[in-house]
């Protein structure tokens, strides 16, 4: 019992109803159910959005943030949307806006943001600190609301009214997906393309009875915003005919040289709603638990100029795309989507496939244009019962204005026109309100032609409104017309299904180290470097890599025979030997061999081209000696092995002013030839020259006269069609201007001298040369390229050894010889 407020004495009896626990259970968790479902969770099909998202939009335009006016604040946005539609918290308004607004989220967002609206590791900045207003295909969305295309429902107060769904000119549920949790129930829906969309519901309405392989030519799988690869369609497929699939996503990946010696892996393009931040994560934690192997560093290079970039630094030694495959498998690189296409159909949720989607939207669409055009018929038929009657009016104006001045009020007026005139209550109504600069001859021919025109126009929404198949067809063209303003090319790749490395088993790990194969390394005389990988033939030896044809920097210096993961020796002027990794160098077909497409040396290394140059290549597994020539015409041969295990290190001594010419390291039968600047040529047999260690200075190569230097030294095998080609200049002209004279004399020609002696001619000189300003001795054939690397003709094989050139037609730059055959 308990006491009135207003009198203590009387008392108030209460009322106690028994009621069973379990029913008010049951029946409170279905009303609780049925509003999740209903009114927050799960789109609707025709429009594609959640209440809270249709209330977003409905507001934004009511308070005319469309996309040609200024940005306001997203907590006035927030504010007016809570305080008038949706009786919820802010924040749960506030994500909804900030999901409309982003671009990596929504294939089309609906919402221009202005500000911090988060990324894909990150969340937005308070309401307080963005802004935003209506982006253009959002203006699509609501479009004609004022032409009664849909109902209007209460507000959650009954003050208000609210759209119960959105026109949506735009097929939004299967172009944005959706996602949501509700009450025994989710809903998971992938974005796709508008053009593709569009195309597809097109070929629905002329084809009512098109099957999901008609539709899947137009709408062949989805289009996330973040690009990537779909690989495998077969759920795809599934989820279209079902409405429940899954499919995995890649991120779009390619291999790059980051330096001359470093490949690495750049990601582009990520799976939908993974981030950069949570794959750097993924891949550390492999790292350090030590289940990824082969990654030296991982940089997040992305920017808001080139978008997304995220570089994974592969270790020497490891196959790029084996490492690739083990990311796949153990980091979100590859991820999965699941489909589930739950949406609201007629107040219930469905599961609905691709067909039943685009049937649902297209119905809508039906019936927002038959409703527009209803309605625009209707005001078109007012419109012109008051054009009418004006014109009724005017035609009599003196009468209307004399029975108009004789009436005691205005209900007698509106009477006296209805009587006379035999006018309707609203034309009588219109000429009392009709002001008098109406009155004039151009005001009469304006209302004849509107007149003209409003019933040309009811002629055209009656036929229309007869005919099914011309609103058909107006859907179809509004269709169109989106599509073109507002579609974009597609951004996710389908691939059909691939092995993928999250389902191979533990036994068949991919190999992640490179095979120490055999390979040969090139170097120019133009100084590019590149790797010939030599593929295993069927007697089990390797089948050599042959240049077929000519082209850029084919004038080779040196050539070394190794492995894939060795260490070869380059070799510098200063006299200094840098130890070269092979696995790094760019690998080339073994078919045809374009040393074009290797990588500047002195970059690969590391060297500073203006303070030091490389001489050659050297094999440090050898155990053959290394020779070196010099400038001043010192002779170095050093003993194999021993090398000090440094990344660098002085392999000759060198006296002031000197610098090494040339290396080489060949057999001990072939023979040391040194050519100087005077065209004196000196050959002599290696056994002369007693191998030393790394720090010796060397001894007397060759006696050299008065101002003359060396200018070219290697080693010539005894061979039949060993060749030597000289090429004489002038040093009064300015270098390069001048092409020159050369020859190309047999090597025979020259005979063999003692070591430090000098040598014999090797070339003619005519009058005004007095130098030669590139010589060569190796097996023919001899290649001569230009300073820009581009092929130089020479002459015929057989002059004398003493004998002058002949004229050249461009200047050469160096000269080399051409890849051997083993």
């Amino acid at each position: 019992m308990t006491a009135a407020k207003n009198d203590p004495t009387e008392s108030v009896v209460e009322k106690i109803l028994d009621v069973d626990v379990a029913t008010e259970m049951q029946d409170s968790f279905l009303e609780y159910a049925y509003s999740v479902i209903y009114s927050r969770a799960l789109p609707d099909a025709r429009d594609g959005l959640k209440p809270v998202q249709r209330r977003i939009l409905y507001m934004m335009s009511e308070m005319g943030l469309r996309p040609d006016r200024g940005h306001v604040k997203s907590a006035r946005v927030v504010g007016e949307v809570m305080g008038k539609l949706h009786p919820h918290g802010d924040t749960a308004i506030y994500d909804a806006l900030v999901r409309l607004a982003q671009s990596w989220t929504m294939r089309v967002p609906l919402i221009d943001g202005h500000g911090n609206f988060g990324s894909l590791d990150d969340g937005p900045a308070a309401p307080r600190y963005t802004e935003a207003r209506l982006d253009a295909v959002a203006m699509a969305m609501v479009e004609n609301l004022d032409e009664e295309v849909v109902d209007f429902v209460p507000n959650y107060d009954n003050q208000l009214t609210q759209p119960d769904v959105l026109p949506s000119a735009i097929p939004n549920l299967l172009v944005n997906g959706a996602s949501g949790i509700a009450v025994g129930m989710a809903t998971n829906m992938a974005p796709h393309n508008l053009i593709e969309v569009v195309a597809g519901a097109r070929h629905l309405l002329e084809h009512p009875d098109a099957t999901l392989d008609d539709l899947m030519r137009f709408i062949p799988g989805p289009d996330l915003p973040g690009g990537g690869t779909i690989v495998g369609l077969a759920g795809v497929r599934d989820a279209y005919e079902t409405g429940r699939g899954a499919f995995k996503t890649r991120a779009r990946v390619s291999v790059e040289n980051l330096t001359p010696r470093k490949t690495g892996l750049v990601v582009t393009e990520l799976p939908y709603l993974v981030g950069p931040e949570k794959v750097i994560s993924k891949i550390k934690d492999g790292v350090t638990a030590k289940r990824i192997q082969g990654i030296s560093d991982v940089t997040d290079l992305t920017d808001r100029t080139h978008g997304l970039r995220l570089v994974i630094g592969i270790k020497t030694g490891f196959d790029p795309l084996a490492v690739l495959e083990q990311l796949y498998k153990l980091t979100p690189l590859e991820d999965g989507f699941s489909i589930n296409n739950v949406a609201l159909v007629d107040g219930g949720p469905l599961t609905l496939g691709l067909r039943d989607l685009l049937v649902v939207y297209l119905n809508h669409r039906i019936d927002v244009v038959t409703r527009r055009t209803r309605y625009r018929l209707d005001r078109r038929r007012e419109r012109l019962h008051l054009v009418e009657g004006l014109l009724i009016a005017i035609l009599d104006i003196d009468e209307v204005i004399q029975l108009i001045r004789g009436s005691d009020d205005t209900d007698h007026a509106r009477t006296r026109l209805i009587e006379v005139f035999d006018l309707s209550v609203l034309q009588a109504d219109y000429i009392l309100e009709l002001r008098l600069r109406r009155l004039t001859k151009f005001s009469r021919i304006e209302l004849e032609a509107e007149r003209d025109e409003l019933r040309a126009e009811i002629e055209r929404l009656e036929t229309l409104l007869g005919d099914p198949a011309l609103i058909r067809a107006a859907v179809s063209d509004e269709l169109d017309e989106v599509a073109e303003r507002f579609g974009t090319p597609r951004r996710t790749m389908l691939t059909e299904a691939a092995p993928s490395a999250a389902t191979t088993s533990r036994r068949a790990q991919p190999v992640l180290e490179v095979a120490d194969s055999p390979c040969v390394v090139l170097l120019s005389t133009t100084g590019r470097v590149v790797r010939v990988d030599r593929e295993p033939d069927a007697e089990g030896g390797t089948v050599p890599a042959t240049t077929h044809r000519r082209s850029k920097h084919d004038a080779l210096r040196s050539e070394v025979t190794t492995t894939r993961r060795s260490e070869i020796g380059a070799v510098t002027d200063t006299g200094r030997l840098v130890r070269m990794p092979v696995m790094d160098l760019p690998a080339v077909p073994a078919g045809s061999v374009q040393l074009a497409a290797g990588v500047k040396v002195t970059e690969y290394l590391g060297i500073d081209p203006r303070k030091e140059r490389v001489v050659g290549l050297v094999s440090l597994d050898s155990a053959v000696p290394i020779a070196l020539g010099t400038a001043q015409g010192v002779v170095k041969r050093v003993a194999p092995g021993g090398y000090p295990a440094r990344p660098d290190f002085e392999i000759i001594a060198l006296k002031p002013g000197d610098h090494v010419i040339g290396v080489a390291q060949h057999s001990e039968d072939d023979e040391l030839v040194f050519v100087t600047s005077d065209a004196q040529l000196l050959r002599f047999f290696q056994a002369s020259v007693r191998p030393q260690g790394v720090a010796a200075g060397g001894m007397a190569g060759i006696n050299l006269s008065a101002g003359a230097s060396v200018l070219w030294f290697g080693s010539v095998p005894d061979s039949p069609d060993a060749v030597v080609v000289t090429v004489a200049g002038s040093t009064s002209t300015l270098a390069g201007t001048d092409a020159g004279t050369a020859k190309v004399s047999e090597f025979s020609e020259f005979p063999p001298k003692g070591r430090a002696t000098g040598g014999v001619r090797a070339h003619r000189f005519l009058k005004g040369e007095d130098v030669l300003t590139a010589a060569w001795a190796g097996p023919a054939p001899a290649l001569a390229v230009g300073n820009d690397g581009t092929a130089r003709n020479l002459p015929e094989t057989g002059a004398r050894r003493d004998a002058s050139g002949a004229v050249l037609s461009g200047v050469v730059g160096s000269i080399g010889g051409g890849r051997s055959e083993g």
